[in-house]
């Protein structure tokens, strides 16, 4: 029923790029849980820490999010008491969005914990180093006891050989 390869999930990079983003999302989600934002806010948090004082066109632009999908956001972050809005003074149709003291000493919890995170993968790195050096043995083991049985049976191959030669000579000379 595969008619269409291409059309294989495996063989979508869309997949892989979306399954990737899912990965990271729910390792991050495991670690914001303690904060009590989501990645999402965190996101959004980043701009602001980044330059503060944004209107939430720019934070959209910026995250690559449309405004329907950022508004709930800030509305999170407004109701948890990290950001606060205000109408522009030069044009009341923008929203500016701007930091709390709540939400100025959350980027130093967030920068700890991302210390930690650092860790982590670097520790996951090692990790993945250590089995890649084992994978390596494992297989130079297998290539060497491959050999030494292929080196075995042209042992036995020239012993048998060898005897069957004998036994010839031995036939001619009678």
């Amino acid at each position: 029923m595969h008619k269409y390869p291409n059309l294989l999930l495996d063989n979508q990079l869309c997949f892989a790029l979306y399954s990737a983003t899912n990965a990271v999302t729910r390792f991050y989600r495991f670690y914001f849980k303690e904060l009590d934002i989501t990645y999402s806010q965190y996101l959004v948090l980043i701009t602001l820490w980044e330059g503060d004082c944004k209107n939430i066109t720019d934070i959209a632009k910026i995250l690559k999010l449309d405004l329907p999908t950022v508004t709930p956001i800030l509305k999170k972050l407004e109701t948890k008491k990290l950001i606060k809005k205000s109408r522009s003074k030069q044009d009341e149709r923008i929203i500016l969005i701007k930091l709390t003291k709540k939400g100025i000493d959350l980027e130093d919890e967030v920068a700890g914990l991302e210390v930690r995170i650092s860790k982590i993968n670097e520790e996951l790195k090692q990790c993945s180093d250590d089995i890649k050096a084992k994978d390596i043995a494992t297989e130079h083991s297998k290539t060497m006891i491959k050999k030494y049985n292929e080196q075995q049976k042209n042992v036995r191959n020239n012993r048998a050989f060898e005897s069957l030669s004998k036994e010839i000579e031995f036939q001619e000379l009678e």
